[in-house]
């Protein structure tokens, strides 16, 4: 066994790489906090790790599709000049390079997942799972709600070992340095951008203390004020915090993605933030319905085992 930069060689021939084992441990953490929340709930735990399960290939299926379908200039940029050695990997050559383990569509161990084909996968999945069980919608989304900035603030640490998720040129203190091989134009040139003294915006360090303070508020909300929310609030809160705080990091991030000359993450962020805005000015209207309001909604039938438990 052997440590190498970005993972541990086994056998000489496979190679776990830390980007995967931290997106596994971020999944982990997130599910392991999930559960507790719903077991202090009087909710089954159990349905946690059973909507994780359904939850994972949809949501790295669809974080990939994201990056595939929508990579960012870094890899578009040279598909509109002549020149052979300018990089060009769209759509058109990721379909045309399906078996290429090294940059193509399947190498999601290089890099390339978005969180937002992440969560609309994932979320996609658990709900799937939460209507097969008859499970209650709103609740369970917001379990989900707080802990999954937790799993974005581990997460966000494998971009640090991939030297992505950076942003432009700083001269703050807290800068971090690039190698040659991870810069993205315009910052290539190690003549203009030396390697030992050029520091770059930690754009990953930046999202993953926001999450950090994100889970806080929420769970804050969720032991402390849910009276006076609805079954469905904390996510939309989730949605509100995450579109502010990315809105805000495309300004200064490099790997951004253009769909013509309109930056796609900001777009999608005023989409998701007005709609989850307005949606939850809307339950919360003068006249809602009562029933919308309970804060404690009837607990679900669990297992017999764990009913037996908490007779004792």
């Amino acid at each position: 066994m052997e440590f190498e930069q970005e993972g541990i060689r086994l056998f000489d021939q496979l190679q776990i790489r830390y980007y995967g084992l931290i997106i596994v441990l971020a999944m982990l953490v997130a599910a392991w906090v999930a559960a507790r929340l719903a077991k202090r709930d009087g909710r089954d735990p159990e349905h946690i790790w059973g909507a994780l399960t359904w939850a994972i290939i949809p949501g790295i299926v669809l974080a990939r599709l994201w990056f595939v379908f929508f990579p960012p200039i870094s890899l578009t940029l040279g598909c509109s000049t002549p020149s052979p050695t300018d990089v060009c990997r769209d759509l058109s050559w990721m379909l045309q390079n399906i078996t290429n383990l090294q940059n193509g569509p399947l190498a999601i161990w290089s890099g390339g997942l978005s969180i937002f084909g992440a969560v609309i996968g994932g979320g996609l999945g658990a709900y799937i799972y939460i209507r097969r069980n008859k499970l209650q919608l709103g609740a369970w989304m917001d379990i989900a709600a707080i802990a999954l900035p937790l799993g974005q603030a581990i997460g966000r640490w494998a971009n640090w070992v991939n030297q992505e998720l950076y942003g432009t040129v700083t001269t703050l203190p807290w800068g971090l340095t690039i190698d040659s091989a991870h810069r993205v134009a315009p910052f290539g040139s190690t003549v203009d951008y030396p390697v030992a003294t050029t520091l770059f915006h930690p754009l990953f360090l930046y999202e993953s203390l926001w999450s950090i303070l994100a889970f806080i508020l929420l769970l804050n909300l969720f032991q402390r004020y849910r009276s006076r929310l609805i079954p469905g609030d904390l996510f939309l809160i989730y949605v509100m915090q995450y579109s502010v705080i990315r809105f805000l990091l495309e300004f200064i991030r490099v790997e951004v993605t253009l769909v013509g000359a309109i930056n796609l993450s900001q777009l999608v962020c005023i989409i998701a933030f007005l709609g989850a805005l307005l949606f939850f000015i809307y339950r919360h209207r003068p006249g809602a319905v009562a029933a919308e309001r309970l804060p404690d909604p009837p607990r679900e039938p669990q297992p017999a085992a764990a009913a037996a438990v908490e007779q004792k």
